[in-house]
């Protein structure tokens, strides 16, 4: 690194995007991954669809709480 860095000419907010989106990856456990992969083969979807539709029923789950 160096010892300094002129930010004199910055221009604040260059790149920020108020709309902006953010995907988050997220990353499962060997045994949940495989589990997934297995269930999405079985019923020809993708994998995201899958942990999406988990989600989903957990959620419906935890809100009857």
């Amino acid at each position: 690194m160096k010892a300094y860095y002129d930010f004199s000419k910055a221009e604040k907010g260059k790149f920020f995007k108020p709309n902006a989106i953010l995907k988050v990856p997220i990353y499962l456990d060997a045994g949940n991954q495989v589990f997934v992969a297995k269930l999405a083969k079985k019923k020809k979807k993708g994998v995201s669809e899958i942990v999406n539709s988990l989600i989903r029923s957990d959620m419906e789950i935890a809100k009857a709480l």
